[in-house]
């Protein structure tokens, strides 16, 4: 049993899609259902199937007889699903990616499911199509059989020769039941005529090499580069890496290799803001964004670097972002951006070309310092080959001292790297503005429009915190656990209700109300937990519970043994029974002075 074999018995067809020891993928062909994992004694009754019998029972055809419009949209199809492909064996995975695909295309999550299971029913893009209308001309029972054997063993990923298809194909409809050869059998010539005369390049690339590599090689390039979708400043293209370099701490000790998230502008090129960090995902991106709107001349003094405003004139934010499907981009936090009127597009998955600008300034940047900083901790392209170098040990620079460098290459990248490949209009000419991306890009803020918002650093950090749900009570507004007050709600605290609220994972001294748009701040009221994060303070919660349970649990054995002294002593008095209850007074006299005792007198 392998990859891609059809199974049959009593009546039930299936697809094996992966074979992992004695575990194996299969899909129902019949039902269509998402693909599970079964055991190899489950399929000791079934036996191999022909592909023939399964398209003949779904009626699947092939790409050669599709019309434009149908090919077209098994192309979309296939688009759609062909990044969920890598994830078919893994459930989670799987469904994350099929609710990033629905959200992206506006489908529901059920068609693209339905188009993932026809596709890996029959293992073939055409499945995807409606079903065609009949060809005016009729093929020929051999036209037929050359077809299906170039669908078969032709295109497809294992890039077989067509000699190989050709015997494939003799093999498989040509030969009797001992074997051998009938009479009369297309000869390789028609078989390669049929082929030249049908054949669709599109087709070939995609089914031997993949729709990845045919939209990164081979699809043709029409278009008029990123300038089509930017055509002036303002669209910001976002991404990360991990930077080619292995940094120490302050002790000397080695930390690791730093994460590089950028913004460049698509159209000037310019690096609109960084953050270097050991922190990725949404964090990077926070950082990432505060240092967009930063005052740069500022920013670099820090590092005692000196620079004119004119070379790193950025301190607003794009008004689009364009990021990949990456699960921090497309975060809940990272999309509350939207509110400050940011436009966010998700590019298809494995599309990196789409990106092409900040992909090519990671690659220029870590050129520029790699170069310079040979022996002092650089990744060499020997990395983690046998018997490579231990890059690690060289490591020299802290990452203050790696950002000051960034600094410096950034910088050059902006003001004095020549864009030779810049479409320059006439405007751009006659105005006499240079061929570097912080000249383009200061032409750029004087036009309009120039799609740049003005924010403070203070509502993008606000807009940027985590939300959750906050609950008015008469203790105050209870959020994650913590009570909050602010004046001014005492009707809310009375009426109750619940409310959306921002808070910062780091410190709960504060949250903030999400009113109308606007930032209500509400200050905590259990003091014994100002400044710290909710992690220790859940943490200080859960010691607390522990401490009360193992007490409680002291308790219930202090009682049973309070209830026995209390018994011992009550079974050991006596009671006289002809008490004189008229002489209570008196009798309460007497052993009161028997019991008072003069302190002084006694020395007690």
């Amino acid at each position: 049993m392998k990859k891609h074999d059809l199974l049959r018995h009593e009546g039930r067809m299936l697809r094996v899609l992966d074979v992992r020891e004695n575990a194996v993928l299969v899909i129902d062909c019949i039902k269509r259902t998402m693909p599970k994992w079964v055991t190899g004694e489950e399929l000791d009754s079934y036996v191999q199937c022909e592909e023939a019998v399964l398209m003949s029972m779904a009626g699947c055809t092939d790409l050669e007889l599709l019309d434009a419009k149908q090919k077209r949209q098994a192309y979309e199809r296939y688009t759609m699903i062909s990044g969920i492909l890598p994830f078919v064996a893994d459930d989670k995975r799987r469904a994350a990616v099929i609710e990033g695909v629905a959200a992206y295309y506006k489908v529901s999550k059920q068609t693209i499911r339905r188009y993932l299971c026809q596709y890996l029913v029959f293992q073939n893009v055409a499945a995807l199509a409606t079903k065609p209308q009949p060809e005016d001309k009729a093929l020929t029972n051999d036209e037929k059989n050359m077809r299906w054997a170039l669908n078969k063993f032709y295109y497809t990923m294992r890039k077989n020769s067509l000699t190989t298809a050709y015997t494939l194909m003799l093999k498989e409809r040509y030969c009797d039941g001992a074997g051998k050869l009938v009479e009369t059998y297309p000869s390789m010539h028609q078989f390669r005529y049929f082929y030249r005369k049908n054949r669709k390049m599109q087709n070939f690339y995609i089914s031997r090499n993949g729709l990845q590599h045919y939209q990164r090689n081979n699809r043709p390039l029409l278009g008029d580069g990123v300038h089509e979708f930017a055509p002036y400043i303002g669209v910001g293209m976002l991404d990360s890496t991990v930077c080619d370099i292995y940094l120490v701490n302050d002790a000397g000790e080695v930390v690791g290799r730093p994460i590089l998230t950028a913004c460049v502008d698509a159209y000037s090129g310019l690096c609109c803001g960084y953050s270097l960090s050991w922190e990725g995902g949404v964090y990077s991106l926070k950082r990432l964004m505060v240092n967009v709107i930063a005052d740069k001349v500022e920013w670099c003094s820090r590092y005692g670097i000196s620079i004119s405003a004119e070379q790193w004139d950025c301190s607003q934010l794009p008004s689009v972002l364009v990021t990949d499907m990456g699960t921090e981009y497309k975060s809940e936090v990272f999309s509350q951006i939207a509110e400050l009127g940011v436009r966010l597009i998700h590019l298809p998955p494995y599309r990196p070309e789409l990106k092409g600008v900040v992909e090519k300034f990671f690659d220029v940047v870590q050129s520029a310092f790699k170069q310079h900083l040979k022996g002092k901790g650089v990744v060499e392209p020997d990395f983690n080959e046998r018997g490579g170098h231990d890059y690690r040990k060289d490591a020299v620079l802290t990452l203050f001292d790696f950002e000051k460098i960034l600094l410096h290459t950034i910088i050059f990248y902006n003001s004095q790297r020549v864009l030779e490949n810049f479409p320059f209009t006439g405007d751009l000419i006659n105005s006499g503005v240079r061929p570097f991306s912080n000249s383009i890009w200061n032409w750029g803020k004087k036009q309009y429009p120039n799609n740049l918002i003005s924010i403070s650093r203070n509502q993008l950090l606000l807009t940027l915190l985590p939300r959750t749900t906050g609950k008015f009570t008469r203790s105050g507004l209870k959020v994650n656990k913590l009570r909050y007050k602010c004046d001014g709600y005492t009707e809310e605290f009375l009426a109750g209700g619940e409310a959306t609220v921002a808070y910062d994972p780091d410190n709960t001294s504060r949250v903030w109300l999400i009113e109308n748009g606007e930032f209500v701040r509400f200050d905590l009221i259990d003091s014994r937990y100002d400044g710290l994060g909710f992690e220790q303070v859940y943490s200080m919660m859960d010691t607390q519970k522990r401490l009360l349970r193992e007490a409680a649990e002291m308790t219930v054995q202090a009682k049973v043994d309070l209830a026995t002294h209390i018994e011992a002593v009550v079974n050991g008095a006596t009671r006289s029974t002809d008490s004189d209850l008229k002489s209570i007074r008196s009798t309460r006299r007497k052993e009161r002075n028997k019991q008072h005792i003069a302190f002084e007198e006694s020395g007690e």
